[in-house]
Parts: structure tokens; C-alpha cells; sequence
């Protein structure tokens, strides 16, 4: 198919346009030279008065896995507010607000014009799971991020100090699993929980029966990372999330990177920071600590952000970091769930409700907003709500609007607890973002931390052909001013293009498509990869319940798939 935008608005900041009345031409799939697609033949949309964006990337949702499809049947109740019906041809029937069925994601993603997601925590033992139901959602690309942080292999290799078995060891099962980056969450807690230990452990507890520290498990990936040349290296949670104080651990995770060099993109992405921003000694006394951690991202290039920004209303946590969720239900005394994945990781769920007179809450909201506000590079912040634990994906037009406008802010303040308020910065700040900076932050910057700026979060000749258009245009809308008409737009676009194909149309989806995996493969010296996998195999059965050739997610297994291939030098 072959389709020309006309006369759009464009914004496309790895190409330095801003603002630009321009066509953008696509065929086969990608974006091409205008010449080469002829006006007469192709499908035309007149984009005049209209925002043309790249289509959004979301570099953090928890979307797919057993810990989601859980939380699905933790929450029945979440299933009967929000329902999407049968139409024939164009659209399956879902439900589900916090924790929507696979197709609801789908479709929800790409009306509003994003068409990529990173499913950011998965049990390696469970990713079988975790890609059947990425497979299932339409339209949009994904990966997903196997975790780390409690395996016993990487435990075991640390403690010999074997930093080559750690890297050859990632490789592996980066590969075998078929994830894209390294994931630590709250690093050792989980093993550190199996012993009755974990709640709030700092980089300096030793984990039991181990002899390793957390802060040895993030020098020990992030040194195997770079040497793997994995372009989005390790992608944490940091220690003590959600406990108040917790600022000073996140400091400390920050200038680990200190001992590695200035890369061409950060090495360490802080994920949904908003929850490690924390000032005081206790949930009386807690204040937004914002500006102590914005001062350190703002000096040390090595690291980026998302935000996790707070929705006010019924949310549903769930996390890897088990302990916390177990401090969470006895805040909440509501519903819990609690689980081991074997020889790997933890997780939990608890369902909780954001408050807008809530003391805590207040300062929560604030904090995600304060640190974007803040940081002064848009190309290290990516917005998130950490979906569903701070709110739904769905509310990043208000999120957007936020930060585009201080009226929008000071309207959601007038209702919120003015202790908290008081405890935080953000009725001071004054910035706003441009439209720029929103399309970095919501295109350019998580395509580039991914490492897939050749291809994706731009539109110059090569790309993907992956578009959003909005019914806005940002010659005559100030949204400062009139944010609540950027809202509307952002909420449903006008098209969206997703590998060259349209498929919405005035807001609504028009056909179902299905987007690929991509999936890392570093390449280590075949001798050690080989030594590696011997005692892989040799320890896989005395610790593993199942078999190493049930472990391995197979390509064919996969709807589509997408390899990117690193020369590493391990």
C-alpha cells in the first residue's frame, strides 16, 4: 500500500524538524523519498491543520504474564467499569480498566497512536506465558525484559567473581527466552524474601546463603552489559522502592554508573523513579525529595528515567518486589497475592486506591511531575505511569497535559491535600513542555534508549511507517492555555498508520493487524558460551522443575519476530 500525508504539521526531533508543513510519503511498509510514491496511486490524507508524530513508544506497561493475568482475576470488579463490544470484521470483544485483556491493550494503545511496547518484568521460567499473550495483542510491537535481579545463576557466577560467566550467562538467556534487556528489581530481595528477609533491603545487606550484595548484582550486569553491547542496558527498580527515605538508596544506584564511561546512550534506566523519590523518615513526616535526585540525573549522563506517574483512583499494583507488596497489603487490608518463580524472581499484587486528599498520595502525584519538570534533558525522561501500578496507560493525554501546562497542574492541586502540597515543590515550578518535548518523550527518547532510533520514534526515509496524526494543530492551539483540546486529540487520533498500513481512522480502529517481537541476541565466544551451557545444564537439573528444552521460547513459537544481533566482547 502506498499512502501520502499531505500538508501535515510535522514534529520529528531526531530529524530536527519542529513544526514543519511537509508530506510524508510511505511504501512497502516504511517511509520513502515523496518521489517514489505517485499521488494518483496512492492512498491520500490530507493532513492539513493537523500534529504528524511518529507513533508512541511505551518503554514500561505491565501488559503481558502471569503475574498480569492474575492481577485480571484479582480484580472482577475492574472487568465490569470498562467493556469494549463485538464488532465484526474490526474489533474483539475485552474488558478491563487496570488490567485489560490482551486485545482491549491493543486497541487502546494504537487509538491513541502508539504502536510499540516494552513488557518490562518476566519471569525467564515464564516467558513462554509472557509472549503468548504479547502474540495476542493487535497491532503494536513489543518486547519484553526477563528478570534478573534473584537468579541463582547470576548469584552463583557473582560469588566466584566469574564476570565472564555473567555476561556469557545474560547472552544466554537473553536469547533463549527471547527478552531484549537485562531487568532488576529491588536487586537480591527476592531470594532475600525466600529467607524471611527482604523488606527494604539497602545495596549493602548481604543476601542470605549467598554472600552477595545488591549493589555487587548491579556492577556485576552493568559491567556485563556493556561488554555484551546491549543497547538498552539495565533497565532497574531500585532498592527500597516506596518506603520513605528511599531517595538516598536511589542516589547511591545512580553513581554506581560512575565507574563506567560515558556511552552514546545512558547504561542504567531508573524505571518509574516517582516511587524511589522519597524524603522523610516515615509515611508522617514524607516529603518529595524530587530535587536531590533531578540535581544528580542532570550531572551524570549514564542514566535516564520514566516517571510512574500516580492516577488518582482504584489502581492495581504488581510488581516483582514481593516484600513490598507484602508492606503494601498490610497498609491496604484489602486483597494480596504472593508468589515465587523458582529459581528466579518473586512477585505480588495489590490493589490500591490514590487519593486526592490523601497526605501520601498528594505528594506522590506531585513527584513524578516535579522530576520531569526538573530534569533537563527530555532525552533521558519517558513517561510512564508504570502501568497499572501508578494508573492506567490510557491517561497519558492528562499526563501530557500536565507537563505542557501549569494551569492544568494548578487545577488538579486545588483539590489536593494541602499538607502535601506544602511537602513538595511543584506549585513553584513554572516550566512547561514544548511539543517537542513531548514527542521526544513520548517517541524519540524511548527509541533511542532502546537503541532502535535507525528504525523506529522518527519518520525521515528508512523508518518505519509507523504514524500517528492528530486533530490539533500546533500553529494555533497554546496548551498551555487549552489543554484540555489536547486531551481530546491525544485521546483518540485522527489515523494511525502502523507499518504502513492505516488502521484507525477518525479515533476508531479499522482493521486488526498484528505487530513483532524483537529480541536481543548477543554474540560471545562460542568456546565459553559452550563451557557456560555445560554447567547451565548440569545445575538446571538439580535446581529447575522443568527441563532446559522445555525452558527455551522457540522462534517458531512466536507470531513474528524481529532478532537484533550485538558483536559483544565477551
Amino acid at each position: 500500500m502506498e499512502i501520502l500525508i499531505r500538508n501535515g504539521v510535522v514534529y520529528d526531533p531526531l530529524n530536527g524538524i519542529e513544526g514543519e508543513v511537509m508530506d510524508i510519503a510511505i511504501k512497502d511498509g516504511k517511509i520513502v523519498p515523496t518521489e517514489k510514491v505517485d499521488p494518483k496511486e496512492a492512498y491520500v490524507i490530507d493532513a492539513r491543520g493537523m500534529l504528524v508524530v511518529p507513533g508512541g513508544i511505551d518503554l514500561h506497561t505491565h501488559v503481558a504474564g502471569p503475574k498480569v493475568n492474575l492481577g485480571r482475576v484479582m480484580r472482577p470488579e475492574d472487568h465490569r467499569v470498562s467493556i469494549l463490544r463485538y464488532i465484526p470484521g474490526r474489533r474483539h470483544s475485552g474488558s478491563g480498566k487496570t488490567t485489560p485483556s490482551t486485545t482491549v491493550i491493543g486497541y487502546r494503545y494504537i487509538r491513541m497512536g502508539y504502536t510499540m511496547i516494552i513488557e518490562p518484568a518476566s519471569p525467564p521460567i515464564k516467558s513462554r506465558h509472557t509472549h503468548e499473550e504479547l502474540d495476542d495483542i493487535p497491532y503494536v510491537d513489543k518486547a519484553m525484559l526477563p528478570l534478573f535481579d534473584s537468579n541463582w545463576f547470576i548469584l552463583k557466577f557473582i560469588r566466584e567473581d566469574a564476570r565472564d560467566k555473567v555476561a556469557t550467562y545474560i547472552a544466554w538467556l537473553l536469547r533463549t527466552v527471547k527478552g531484549y534487556a537485562v531487568k532488576l528489581v529491588d536487586p537480591g530481595a527476592g531470594e532475600a524474601w525466600g529467607w524471611g528477609r527482604g523488606i527494604g533491603i539497602s545495596l549493602d545487606d548481604e543476601i542470605p546463603g549467598w554472600g552477595v550484595k545488591p549493589r555487587d548484582i548491579i556492577e556485576y550486569t552493568l559491567d556485563a552489559c556493556i561488554r555484551l553491547g546491549i543497547p538498552h542496558k539495565v533497565h532497574i527498580h531500585c532498592n527500597r522502592l516506596g518506603f520513605p527515605g528511599n531517595y538516598e538508596t536511589t542516589l547511591e544506584t545512580i553513581r554506581l554508573t560512575e565507574k563506567f564511561p560515558i556511552l552514546d546512550r545512558p547504561i542504567m534506566h531508573i524505571t518509574h523513579i516517582q516511587f524511589n523519590a522519597y524524603g522523610g523518615e516515615t509515611w508522617g513526616n514524607l516529603r518529595s525529595a524530587s530535587e536531590e535526585l533531578a540535581r544528580e540525573i542532570n550531572r551524570n549522563p549514564r542514566v535516564s528515567i520514566d516517571l510512574g506517574q500516580v492516577i488518582f483512583g482504584t489502581q492495581t499494583t504488581m510488581t516483582a518486589d514481593a516484600p513490598y507488596e507484602y508492606v503494601l497489603y498490610h497498609l491496604t487490608k484489602w486483597k494480596w497475592s504472593s508468589t515465587d518463580a523458582e529459581c528466579e524472581c518473586a512477585a505480588g499484587i495489590v490493589p490500591y486506591k490514590y487519593r486526592k486528599k490523601s497526605y501520601v498520595n498528594t505528594i506522590q502525584w506531585c513527584i513524578g511531575l516535579e522530576i520531569a519538570l526538573l530534569v533537563r534533558d527530555p532525552w533521558r525522561v519517558v513517561i510512564s505511569t508504570d502501568h497499572p501500578n501508578g494508573g492506567p496507560f490510557t491517561r497519558y493525554p492528562w499526563i501530557v497535559a500536565w507537563l505542557m501546562s501549569k494551569r492544568a497542574r494548578d487545577e488538579v492541586m486545588k483539590k489536593l491535600n494541602e499538607r502535601g502540597l506544602r511537602k513538595c515543590i511543584l506549585p513553584s515550578i513554572d516550566r512547561e513542555y514544548t511539543w517537542t518535548e513531548f514527542v521526544i518523550i513520548t517517541r524519540a527518547a524511548p527509541a533511542k534508549l532502546l537503541g532502535l532510533e535507525k528504525t523506529k520514534g522518527h519518520l525521515g526515509v528508512g523508518a518505519d511507517a509507523d504514524v500517528a496524526i492528530y486533530d490539533i494543530d500546533p500553529r494555533e492551539v497554546d496548551p498551555s492555555r487549552d489543554y484540555e483540546k489536547l486531551i481530546k486529540a491525544l485521546r483518540r487520533a485522527k489515523y494511525v498508520i502502523k507499518g504502513g498500513e492505516v488502521v484507525v481512522k477518525d479515533g476508531e480502529v479499522t482493521r486488526v493487524i498484528y505487530g513483532s517481537t524483537y529480541y536481543i541476541n548477543p554474540v560471545v565466544s562460542p568456546d565459553l558460551e559452550k563451557s557456560v551451557k555445560a554447567e547451565i545444564e548440569q545445575w538446571f537439573k538439580r535446581w529447575y522443575s522443568v527441563s532446559l528444552s522445555t525452558y527455551e521460547v522457540r522462534i517458531e513459537e512466536l507470531r513474528s519476530v524481529k532478532e537484533v544481533k550485538v558483536i559483544s566482547r565477551v
